[in-house]
C-alpha cells in the first residue's frame, strides 16, 4: 500500500515561460524565465541560500542536470534529472514532493524543460516499433483506439472535434500558450488528415518551453505566501507494453486506471467527479482526452459522447478540463508539460487564472500519459 504525503508538502511559487517555437531563446533562457518567476511568486530573493535541492525533468537535455544548475547558478547542492517520457514533469514533481515529505530537504525547486524545435523534429521522436505487428507513429497508435471506441459506444469524429474546439478556445485565454486561434467544429473536421480519424486539429502542438515550481514543508509554507497550495497526492503507475499486451482492449489506458486508484486513496477522493473541481489531462490527441475522462472516473465507461455534447468539461461546465488549452494549444515540450499543468492548477486554486478562472475551485488534478504509452503520472493539489 502506497503511503500518503497529504499535509506534508505545499507549492508556494510557480513560473512558466512563453511556450512556442522559441527560436530566440536557448534552454537556459527558458529555464531562467520560469525559475525566476517562481522565485518571485514565492518571495524568494536569495535562491542560492533558500533552495536546498533541484529536481529537473527533461527528455531532450543537452547537458543533463548541469543545464539547470549552470543556468541558475545553483551549485553545491543536489541537482537531479528525471526522465519518464511524457510523464517526466510529473515524476520530477513527485521526487521533489517525496524529498520534502521525507524530511530530506525543506525547500526545493522543480524545473521541467525541453526545446525540441532545436532538434529539427516536428513531432515527438518516440520510437514505436510495432503495434500487433504493424509499424506505428504516435498518431497512428492512438488513432487505433478511435474505431474501437466509436463502434462500441457510439461516439464519432464530431465529439473529437468538440474537444479540439474547447481546447482552442481555452488556449486563447492563456497568455503563455503557443496557439491562440478559435476554431469551429467544421474546421476541426475538415483539417488536414494525419491518421484517420485525426486531423491536424486533433493533434497536440509540440513546442519549446519550461515551467517551474517551489515546494516546501507544509508547516513552513506560510512563511512564503499566505495562500500556499497543498499537495494532496502524487502517483506514477506503469503497465505492460500495450503494443504486445494481449489483454489491452484499445478502450482504456491501464496506467491511468492504476495511478488513479492509488492517488485517490492518498487524497481521500471517493467521488472524483464531485470532489475534483478542474483537471489538466494529457490531450496529446483528442481521443486521449476522451478516454481519460473515463479512466479517471469522471464519468462512466462509454458515457463520453453525452458529456462532451452537453459541455460537462467546458470552461463553464461541471468539471472543466484543460483550462489553459492543454497540450493541444498551450504546447507540449515533453519534460515541461507536467510542471506546466502544476503551474495552471496552482493559479486556478489561488484565483489567479483571470479570464479562464474556474469559480470556487479548491481541488485540482493533473494527468500525464507517456511511453508506448505505458506510464501515467498524476498529481492532486488543494487549498486547505
Amino acid at each position: 500500500m502506497t503511503g500518503s504525503i497529504r499535509g506534508k508538502a505545499a507549492v508556494v511559487g510557480v513560473g512558466c515561460c512563453k511556450f512556442g517555437e522559441n527560436w530566440q531563446q536557448g534552454p537556459e533562457d527558458m529555464i531562467v524565465d520560469a525559475a525566476f518567476e517562481a522565485y518571485a511568486d514565492a518571495g524568494i530573493d536569495e535562491p542560492q541560500k533558500q533552495i536546498d535541492a533541484v529536481f529537473c525533468g527533461s527528455v531532450y537535455p543537452s547537458r543533463g542536470p548541469a543545464e539547470v544548475a549552470e543556468s541558475l547558478k545553483l551549485f553545491d547542492r543536489p541537482v537531479s534529472l528525471v526522465q519518464n517520457y511524457c510523464a517526466t514533469g510529473t515524476d520530477a514533481f513527485r521526487y521533489a514532493v517525496a524529498a520534502v515529505a521525507a524530511g530530506m530537504h525543506d525547500t526545493v525547486l522543480v524545473v521541467g524543460f525541453d526545446k525540441p524545435k532545436d532538434r529539427g523534429v516536428s513531432g515527438p521522436s518516440v520510437h514505436l516499433n510495432t503495434a500487433r505487428g504493424l509499424p506505428m507513429t504516435p498518431a497512428g497508435w492512438f488513432s487505433l483506439c478511435c474505431a474501437r471506441y466509436f463502434e462500441t459506444f457510439g461516439a464519432g469524429r464530431e465529439e473529437l472535434a468538440k474537444i479540439a474546439v474547447k481546447n482552442h478556445h481555452n488556449g486563447t485565454l492563456a497568455p503563455k500558450s503557443m496557439l491562440k486561434k478559435e476554431i469551429s467544429v467544421e474546421e476541426a473536421l475538415n483539417g488536414r488528415m494525419i491518421s484517420w480519424p485525426f486531423t491536424l486539429y486533433d493533434c497536440a502542438a509540440q513546442s519549446d518551453g519550461a515551467a517551474a515550481a517551489i515546494i516546501t514543508r507544509r508547516d513552513l509554507a506560510r512563511n512564503f505566501r499566505a495562500d500556499p497550495v497543498s499537495v494532496l497526492g502524487v502517483s506514477i503507475a506503469l503497465s505492460a507494453n500495450p503494443q504486445t499486451d494481449p489483454s489491452f482492449d484499445f478502450l482504456s489506458w491501464k496506467p491511468t486506471v492504476a495511478a488513479a486508484k492509488d492517488i485517490y486513496a492518498q487524497a481521500g477522493i471517493t467521488d472524483p467527479r464531485a470532489q475534483i473541481d478542474l483537471a489538466q489531462v494529457h490531450d496529446c490527441f483528442t481521443m486521449t482526452e476522451l478516454l481519460t475522462y473515463e479512466d479517471l472516473g469522471f464519468i462512466e465507461k462509454g458515457a463520453a459522447k453525452e458529456h462532451i455534447d452537453s459541455g460537462t468539461f467546458a470552461l463553464d461546465g461541471e468539471l472543466p478540463v484543460n483550462t489553459d488549452g492543454g497540450l493541444k494549444t498551450f504546447g507540449h515540450p515533453t519534460g515541461a508539460t507536467g510542471v506546466r499543468m502544476i503551474y495552471e492548477n496552482v493559479l486556478q486554486l489561488q484565483g489567479r487564472a483571470e479570464g479562464r478562472q474556474v469559480k470556487g475551485a479548491t481541488v485540482a488534478l493533473s494527468h500525464n500519459l507517456g511511453g508506448a504509452p505505458q506510464t501515467c503520472g498524476l498529481a492532486i493539489l488543494g487549498i486547505d
